[in-house]
């Protein structure tokens, strides 16, 4: 699926398309109707890029308790190897 912003919108805004699709991102992520993952990909960034770029903007990375057990899980069973 493509997405098309019209180049009206982008003047409006001082934006480059890929700035837009990246304010877009940030806001959807913020609202957690996406994923880390999703997001950054949707941002065209790494995950690590996009966190930088919610840091700067003051914004938490969604990490709760299921997200650490499964880490904590992952964490264990590579100590195995």
């Amino acid at each position: 699926m493509s997405i098309v912003i019209p180049d009206e919108v982008l003047q409006t805004t001082h934006r480059t398309a890929s700035e837009f699709m990246q304010e877009i991102t940030v806001w959807l992520y913020s609202k957690e109707k996406l994923t880390l993952g999703q997001a950054s990909r949707l941002a065209g960034m790494s995950q690590l890029r996009f966190q930088c770029l919610l840091a700067r903007r003051k914004i938490p990375v969604h990490y709760d308790t299921v997200d650490f057990e499964a880490d904590l899980k992952t964490l264990l069973e590579l100590e195995r190897l």
